[in-house]
């Protein structure tokens, strides 16, 4: 029977929707050495039908804890897990329709590629024709047709990965669960995987959960992530959202690169406020109606948006933030440079200059440059 707090917190996706996973006030503890050690603290979550969805974060952020509470393989200490808006809190994990691939793919080694992602249907007695149908349909989706018989050592990772992909969605799983899938595969590979898991998860229209500690992944697959630490997840959102405008320091940091500056405003005026650090030398920064003349800020900015001046900058660039420094490192990487430089406002920044026109007019270390950027490009953190 639900209780009041069960039925208050159903909530519903933009489309009216019932979410396909639901987590309400989720706290789950482990017992170390007799002491109780939080892994995932009070969380309540909603992931959309037929969203791609991903979890973030470093190691022992507890992600993967609650990707098994998702499958069942673990059980919260607290709180309640719903899949499509029904409690399966103590749920025994093969009655839940949910299906998970690993990164070590699990695949049987005696069997071609046609067995193993029939196996499952095998097991459910489906008719042979019906798992014939299914699998043929599913192989073409992950773009193994002809591979039917193929052993596993005869295929390379990326097709490996791809047979336990088949084998998971062939049973029409309500919800799809990947645990670090990609992390077995070389760097090429795990990008061209990337791109391949978006697509297929749009064909199929199934919510993917996804985990990974890698931001560059979460980015280029995902709806939304949610950016989890030390049990809490500190921000939820789309890609954009939480890479342009960071809720938290931690967030800044992890995703991305982030240079992060703080100062107290000398004033405020249309919205912007001033943070000055020397007569020339100063951040402006979009804030609310509550920040007020001395206030101390944190502001990050991305290295993308900050365009690098070997002398002084034009006039037209100086209408938003202006810090001087001194160029300590250059690392050329082909499509841009990447300078630290040690700046008047006390910290070093990291600026990524492409190599559009003037590969052969870099700034060299110990030379003296102008950091600018517009106004829009500093953000607020933490509040």
């Amino acid at each position: 029977m639900s209780t009041p707090q069960h039925s208050a917190v159903r909530s519903r996706s933009a489309s009216g929707d019932t979410p396909a996973i639901e987590f309400v006030g989720v706290n789950k503890n482990y017992l170390s050495h007799g002491e109780t050690v939080p892994a995932v603290k009070r969380t309540d979550l909603a992931i959309g039908q037929g969203e791609f969805f991903s979890l973030l974060g470093p190691s022992g952020c507890g992600k993967t804890t609650t990707m098994r509470m998702i499958a069942g393989f673990e059980e919260p200490t607290a709180g309640q897990v719903l899949l499509d808006g029904k409690d399966v809190t103590g749920v025994a994990a093969n009655k839940r329709d949910v299906n998970m691939v690993f990164q070590s793919y699990a695949l049987f080694p005696h069997l071609n590629t046609y067995q193993n992602v029939a196996f499952g249907l095998e097991r459910k007695k489906v008719a042979k024709n019906e798992i014939g149908r299914r699998v043929g349909e599913i192989l073409e989706i992950v773009s193994l047709t002809g591979m039917e018989k193929r052993a596993p050592r005869e295929m390379s990772g990326g097709q490996q990965q791809r047979v336990a992909l088949a084998r998971a969605l062939v049973n029409r799983p309500r919800a799809l669960l990947l645990d670090e899938p990609l992390g077995a595969l070389d760097l090429k590979l795990r990008q061209q995987m990337q791109i391949e898991l978006k697509r297929i998860q749009r064909e199929v229209g199934i919510t993917f959960v996804y985990v990974t500690h890698d931001q560059g992944e979460a980015l280029t697959m995902s709806d939304r992530i949610a950016v989890m630490n030390a049990g809490v997840i500190e921000q939820l959102g789309s890609p954009r959202e939480i890479y342009e405008r960071p809720a938290t320091r931690f967030v800044a940091g992890f995703i991305g690169t982030s240079n992060l500056v703080d100062g107290h405003v000398e004033r405020v005026e249309g919205g912007l406020a001033l943070i000055s650090y020397t007569t020339q030398d100063r951040v402006v920064v979009p804030v609310g109606p509550s920040v007020r003349t001395g206030d101390k800020l944190e502001v990050s900015i991305r290295p993308e948006k900050i365009d690098l001046h070997r002398g002084v900058p034009p006039v037209t660039a100086t209408g938003g933030s202006v810090l001087s420094g001194t160029v300590t490192e250059v690392v050329y990487h082909g499509t841009s440079t990447n300078y630290t430089v040690s700046t008047a406002a006390g910290a070093d920044f990291t600026v990524f200059d492409q190599n559009a026109s003037n590969a052969d007019d870099l700034a060299d270390r110990g030379d003296r440059v102008y950091l600018t950027w517009a106004p829009q490009h500093s953000y607020m953190i933490g509040v």
